[in-house]
């Protein structure tokens, strides 16, 4: 004796509505991710290849292309005798003086440079390092 079978597995019409609404919200969780504001201070670096780093304790700070000074994840407000409190704190007990990373716009002045080395001398750190972009891209140099 045979059964009949009434059901129709995989073979009904496409429902699209599940799909339509998946991509629906894909496309506004996107919208909302490029219209929100990424965190932090644009900045573009130079690109150099083959630099030496340092192996030494290091404290960073960054200069935007509005001159704005930023230590320790935070922006400097009170200009340059603020930043020169901050590197003498991060230099504060310290036996040898930590390396100082400078994270400078391609904007910033070659003289703004020299003010923050000079500033950082002053605080008692004696070696300033210029943070580049790495490897693919650095435009290599030719060679000669």
């Amino acid at each position: 004796m045979k059964l009949p079978r009434n059901s129709k597995l995989l073979r009904s019409p496409f429902d699209a509505a599940p799909f339509a609404a998946v991509l629906f919200l894909l496309v506004i969780l996107l919208l909302v991710g490029v219209l929100l504001p990424t965190p932090g201070v644009p900045l573009q670096l130079p690109p150099a290849n083959q630099l030496p780093g340092t192996d030494q304790p290091t404290v960073f700070m960054a200069v935007d292309r509005t001159g704005r000074y930023f230590f320790a994840n935070q922006m400097i407000t009170n200009g340059e005798s603020e930043l020169f409190q901050s590197l003498s704190h991060a230099v504060a007990g310290r036996t040898n003086p930590p390396t100082l990373v400078i994270n400078a716009d391609q904007s910033v002045t070659y003289a703004q440079l020299v003010r923050i080395t000079l500033l950082a001398r002053d605080a008692g750190i004696t070696n300033a390092l210029l943070a580049t972009l790495p490897g693919d891209h650095a435009k290599t140099a030719p060679k000669r």
